[in-house]
């Protein structure tokens, strides 16, 4: 049985992003659906120029708006079978520099700097429980971590981080 929603999504106000126009928005939802379209592809669904398009991808991109175009995998299918949701505490003068260091870790997808008890929250794949284990204690043994907590995905229902734009 599918199950929807009555949540539409939100419309974004245009002062929270003054440097994106509407039709820059268009190409958005265009690239979210399938990132490889062509320029002309793009060009004939939104019946604009194909400079139009290309000029206004190469703005967005270099505003780190568009931050890149990559592969959407499903890791388990190539071995990553284990993700791992881990919690950090860290001295707090010295919080960007665990963040930074984290975020270089290979396994590393996400890290997040965050509110309430804990610091810091990564999502980490691996491949075994031992790799875990020896990235955990790595990450442990770091200067200014305090404490971790790390909980590991059962089931994954969602992973996706293309937000419908209105």
């Amino acid at each position: 049985m599918s199950q929807t929603t009555k949540l539409k999504p939100e419309r974004i106000p245009a002062h929270f992003h003054p440097e994106v126009e509407d039709l820059d928005l268009e190409i958005i939802k265009v690239l979210q659906q399938d990132a490889r379209a062509s320029y002309r592809d793009i060009a004939r669904k939104l019946n604009v120029a194909v400079g139009t398009v290309q000029s206004r991808v190469k703005k967005m991109e270099s505003n780190k708006i568009i931050k890149g175009f990559s592969v959407d995998l499903d890791y388990s299918k190539i071995g990553y079978t284990l993700t791992a949701l881990i919690q950090l505490q860290a001295k707090g003068r010295h919080l960007k520099d665990v963040e930074t260091k984290l975020a270089h870790f290979p396994h590393v997808c996400v890290v997040y700097d965050l509110t309430g008890d804990f610091d810091i929250a990564m999502v980490a794949k691996f491949v075994t429980s031992s790799a875990l284990d020896n990235f955990i204690k790595e990450v442990l043994s770091m200067e200014f971590v305090e404490r971790s907590v790390t909980s590991i995905v059962l089931n994954n229902v969602k992973e996706n981080y293309n937000i419908p734009l209105a």
